[in-house]
């Protein structure tokens, strides 16, 4: 009895009981965050290679001659370009779209897991798909321009039949940010429609018996009140495209003429691909700074903004 009355002790003990629960999620980021991240600083200051782990230390050097690259600044750039233009588009659909799904209409909880599915599909799959809609022989997107006259001789769009996605620098930097997009925006949306929902509704209430209109509940009730949580979908959203390698890698490799190559998979390339673990670590630590100013920027933002 002595033993029951103990663990039914330990159970009513919050403390206990919330250190049980993060257990799991500790453990999660010590063996897959925590530990390839130190090995990546390590690796970043040896001399390691695919066929040399040795990790003789060598500073600074790796750093040197990676920020000496000039392909590795305009891939930084690329990077930078890509994540920041998709931020705009996820962040602007999001609202919409949250907004959107806060109304009640029919078959609302069908067209919900409509939308959902980009982001539920593994993304390999899904960038596979879109690899064959930008094709640049049949491509179903350049068909249905051709149909409704804006591909093909005396067009607005050229007189070719196809527009070549993939293969010209500015319609392949468009093709993965409407990719990206696609992507994320599903996931943007759900964080930011769980924040309206969120919302008492003794406050939606009160403005609508004080007879605001739509758009000014939205612009200044709505979005002020779902601030912090739109803070933290971004820096989530930026964060994962920051890293994010699969949807280049399939499209593009990073062409042409490197104009969509991005970190991530420049570090692949250089440090898995080449062998030369040292230099590819360091690649990828060159972005650690930044996205930690960022995340501690919006997690002040949210901080400040909260309503409690």
């Amino acid at each position: 009895m002595g033993r029951i009355h103990g663990k039914r002790f330990l159970l009513d003990d919050s403390r206990f009981v919330g250190t049980l629960f993060l257990v799991p999620t500790f453990l999660y980021m010590i063996l897959l965050v925590g530990f390839p991240f130190v090995l990546a600083v390590a690796f970043s200051f040896s001399d390691a290679t695919v066929g040399n782990t040795s990790l003789d230390f060598v500073g600074l050097e790796n750093y040197r001659n990676v920020w000496r690259n000039d392909l590795f600044r305009q891939v930084f750039m690329n990077t930078v370009t890509l994540t920041l233009i998709s931020q705009i588009f996820i962040i602007l659909f999001s609202n919409v779209l949250a907004t959107i799904f806060t109304q009640e209409f029919t078959a609302k909880w069908f067209f919900r897991f409509l939308f959902i599915l980009p982001w539920a599909t593994p993304v390999s799959l899904a960038v596979i798909g879109w690899l064959w809609m930008f094709d640049s022989k049949y491509s179903p997107i350049d068909f249905a321009l051709v149909q409704l006259g804006l591909l093909g001789p005396n067009s607005i769009l050229g007189p070719s039949n196809n527009l070549f996605w993939l293969g010209q620098p500015v319609l392949a930097k468009i093709s993965v940010i409407f990719v990206q997009v696609w992507r994320m925006t599903p996931l943007a949306t759900v964080i930011l429609l769980a924040g309206l929902s969120s919302i008492p509704t003794d406050i939606l209430d009160q403005t609508k018996v004080d007879g605001a209109s739509f758009l000014r509940t939205l612009l200044r009730i709505k979005l002020p009140l779902i601030l912090p949580i739109t803070a933290i979908s971004v820096l989530f959203s930026v964060i994962q495209m920051f890293g994010d390698m699969t949807v280049v890698y399939i499209l593009t490799r990073g062409g042409p003429i490197d104009y969509t190559r991005v970190l991530g998979l420049y570090a692949f390339q250089i440090g898995i691909d080449g062998g030369n673990l040292a230099q590819g670590a360091a690649m990828v630590l060159f972005a650690f700074p930044i996205l930690l100013a960022l995340a501690l920027v919006m997690l002040r933002i949210a901080s400040r903004t909260e309503v409690r």
